[in-house]
């Protein structure tokens, strides 16, 4: 027996070969979408247009949206004065020009973060003003363009807020997807996060569950504090992973990702994955709306081991990656988090070669469409346009 959604495919095609269009199909004979509330997905631009622009700065957000992003993702961190901006690690140095601003030579010192040790500069070392002279360059992939390095300011959650009410209109709503990143770290910095979100959240104008607006974190205990102190967002739990193993697909659990860091402090000795449970999808609903795993815990990936027991370099590259890898059966993830009410972002897809399965034959697309037929919610994406062609490939041949 067909299932119904290839079913009702089949009708839609039958109906679009006897010359209707696509949009003449009537809406009780095309296949229903498989997101928790049936709308298409959420493209969220991972730091903005960060496959392209240096993350995390106004230019870059602008960017993203013109390709076509639903929502601009912020990292947020505390300045030595208490002001949120956008940047991926408290350390500046990996993200901005610090390390070459002889002004600022003397500032250079050794911490640790969540469990990772750094030698640089922190933004908690610098005020605003300080902040706002430094200069941001592209970070993750050095394939990527460098051109505009050296040329962006950083900038604060306000005027992230602000360029997202200034670039909506009344068809088309940017949301804003803030992380409160390393909250137990800034909270012994006497710099904690969550009230200064709220009350810029509050400030805006976006306190309710229909605003443009998901707050996410990897602490559950900062998600919770938000909660209790009247935050009413969407609120999302992220799941991380420290590698996948290419000899099984299986995703490994190392220090400091194998577990949120406010459960290492507290001594909570779960995992993430405990998370991904029926049982743990069903104690995240109690304070969240959604979850937004690795996307490995949904389609992980699996080399091909030569006569030694390695993964072979199947392309000849001389590297091992993904490209040497093909996806394996998906998990039932996305569907379990549906049963638990609990919508699915996945992160992070990216464009490179060496980022995709070789079954996908170096095709950025074939990926999102392999989430998207799952079901996923929403993708956070470097890249957010090419997710845009892809969703767009998707909703063609589910006849939308």
């Amino acid at each position: 027996m067909l299932k119904p959604s290839i079913f009702a495919c089949s009708i839609a095609l039958a109906l679009s070969a006897c010359g209707g269009s696509d949009d003449a199909t009537p809406e009780a004979v095309k296949p229903a979408l498989l997101t928790l509330d049936g709308q298409q997905p959420l493209v969220v631009a991972h730091r903005g247009a960060s496959g392209v622009l240096p993350e995390h700065t106004i230019e870059a957000y602008a960017k993203a949206i013109e390709m076509g992003a639903d929502a601009i993702e912020p990292d947020l961190i505390s300045t030595k004065d208490g002001v949120l901006i956008s940047r991926h690690d408290p350390e500046l140095s990996g993200s901005t020009d610090v390390a070459s601003r002889s002004e600022f030579a003397n500032r250079k010192r050794k911490d640790t973060v969540d469990g990772e040790a750094f030698d640089g500069w922190f933004a908690s070392d610098f005020t605003l003003a300080e902040i706002k002279t430094l200069r941001a360059k592209i970070t993750t992939d050095p394939t990527r363009p460098q051109q505009f390095n050296g040329q962006y300011a950083i900038p604060t959650f306000q005027e992230i807020i602000d360029l997202a009410k200034l670039k909506s209109t009344s068809s088309r709503s940017i949301a804003v997807y803030p992380e409160t990143k390393n909250p137990t770290y800034h909270r012994n910095l006497k710099l904690a996060l969550e009230d200064k979100v709220i009350e810029i959240i509050n400030k805006a104008g976006w306190n309710s569950k229909t605003a443009p607006i998901f707050v996410q974190s990897f602490e559950p205990s900062s998600l919770k504090y938000m909660k209790e102190k009247g935050l009413k967002t969407k609120l999302i739990q992220l799941v991380d992973g420290d590698d996948v193993d290419l000899k099984t697909g299986k995703v490994t659990l190392a220090y400091p990702y194998d577990r949120p860091f406010d459960w290492n402090t507290s001594g909570d000795k779960r995992f993430f994955t405990d998370m991904l449970t029926p049982a743990g999808l069903a104690e995240i609903k109690t304070y969240a709306d959604g979850i937004g795993p690795w996307k490995p815990y949904i389609i992980s990936v699996k080399g091909q081991l030569g006569a030694d027991g390695k993964v072979m370099d199947v392309n000849g590259d001389g590297k091992v990656d993904y490209s040497d890898a093909s996806s394996i059966a998906p998990s039932t993830l996305i569907s379990d988090a549906h049963k638990a009410g609990l919508m699915v972002h996945a992160y992070t897809f990216r464009n490179e070669k060496r980022r995709i399965p070789a079954d996908f034959k170096n095709d950025p697309k074939a990926e999102y469409k392999a989430f998207f037929r799952l079901g996923i919610d929403g993708v956070f994406s470097d890249f957010a346009d090419t997710a845009v062609v892809a969703r767009n490939e998707y909703l063609k041949e589910m006849g939308r």
